[in-house]
């Protein structure tokens, strides 16, 4: 007990010293804001059928006590009314090419919005080369880069790609639109959040990024732990001190510490998987032959629920993620410099510290997020 508050303790003067010189360069809003002038220009002479409700985030306590606000985009703020339709469009297979397939067929809550199978699978039964990841905390990535790769800068661009991707949603904007165009609901529904009943794809991407910036997971054991209300295992708690230690899990460098309640640095890294690389990803993006072989960390939270690990879903347990950190890691010319065990192929850890740091990791899921009657299908 002693050792994990000196952690905290440690890691949260940390942060406030990194916090003062790092503000992240997106504007940022605590309590989402109407418009100033909520009359649609398209629509000037209707100025009381476009009047949404400001939605306030559900943010947790340990959110709101260590880090930093969430982004919210000024054009595009957060309103009941918006999150109401983006999430009816997140579970629409409207939005798909033959009808078949929405967002949650690869970000199903109860997979952490994340996916059950190695890779997503479109509507013409073609596989990808990627798992799904999960989606909970995105209006916290205060660098907006999105995808394992990067590729999206905002939530907003992320929720606009899928749609016309050949091996996804297989559709093509123009038909998408004009499936919501002649629905029964949609348009009303588009006016009640943007003042117009001409629907585009610019407007779909913005309800369904309203919808995704609700997705809050901040209830795991540990939460409640660190918050006072419960009390963990003795192998949970040695977990999180494998986890901190350099020369045992060493897992804090990327994934950060229980001061950081993300348990994600949100930035690229080369964690060893391979020697080569098939699939390239920040430096497919980029272009920079110096990112080859780098992935978004992904957050430790809802472990419990998003099995396959990793980009390409390699990993099927949790087990598994832990023996490539203890004995599995690969060199290659761009492989992070945090693993500092890398020549000897990992950190090493014993059969216990192995048992420890998965009892931990799993306290890390929250029951109450997969379950929130809010987040599922309307």
């Amino acid at each position: 007990m002693n050792t994990l508050k000196k952690y905290i303790f440690l890691f949260l003067s940390f942060l406030i010293v990194f916090s003062c010189v790092k503000e992240p360069q997106k504007e940022v809003e605590t309590t989402p804001v109407p418009p100033t002038n909520p009359t649609n220009p398209t629509n000037p002479t209707n100025p009381d059928t476009f009047n949404p409700t400001p939605y306030q985030l559900a943010i947790p306590t340990l959110f709101a006590q260590y880090i930093l606000p969430p982004v919210i985009p000024s054009n595009n703020p957060t309103t009941v009314e918006g999150v109401a339709l983006g999430r009816k469009l997140f579970f629409d297979p409207i939005l798909s090419g033959n009808g078949t397939q929405s967002c949650a067929s690869c970000h199903a809550p109860q997979f952490a919005f994340g996916e059950s199978t190695t890779f997503s699978t479109g509507i013409d039964g073609i596989q990808g080369n990627r798992n799904a990841m999960p989606l909970f905390n995105m209006a916290w990535n205060w660098d907006n880069r999105f995808f394992w790769d990067g590729r999206a800068n905002s939530i907003e661009a992320q929720a606009f790609g899928p749609v016309v991707n050949p091996i996804e949603m297989h559709n093509t904007w123009p038909n998408a639109v004009a499936s919501l165009q002649s629905h029964a609901e949609y348009p009303n529904l588009f006016k009640a959040v943007f003042g117009t009943t001409n629907i585009d794809s610019v407007l779909v991407a913005k309800a369904i990024a309203q919808f995704e910036r609700t997705l809050i997971s901040g209830n795991s054991r540990f939460d409640q732990y660190l918050n006072g209300q419960i009390s963990l295992t003795a192998q949970e708690i040695e977990g999180f001190n494998v986890f901190m230690a350099e020369n045992r899990g060493d897992c804090f460098h990327c994934h950060g510490n229980a001061a950081n309640p993300l348990w994600t640095d949100n930035l690229f890294h080369n964690n060893g998987l391979d020697a080569t690389f098939s699939d390239l990803g920040l430096g497919a993006v980029t272009g920079n032959p110096a990112d080859n072989g780098k992935f978004k960390t992904p957050s430790l939270r809802n472990l419990a629920y998003t099995a396959p690990y990793m980009h390409d879903g390699r990993f099927a347990t949790l087990d598994e993620v832990i023996n490539h950190y203890s004995e599995g890691l690969q060199n290659s010319p761009t492989v992070d410099p945090l693993l500092k065990y890398l020549n000897q192929g990992g950190v090493q850890l014993s059969v216990a510290d192995k048992a420890a740091l998965k009892s931990f990791l799993l306290s890390l899921s929250d029951d109450s997020f997969i379950n929130n009657p809010d987040f599922q299908a309307p």
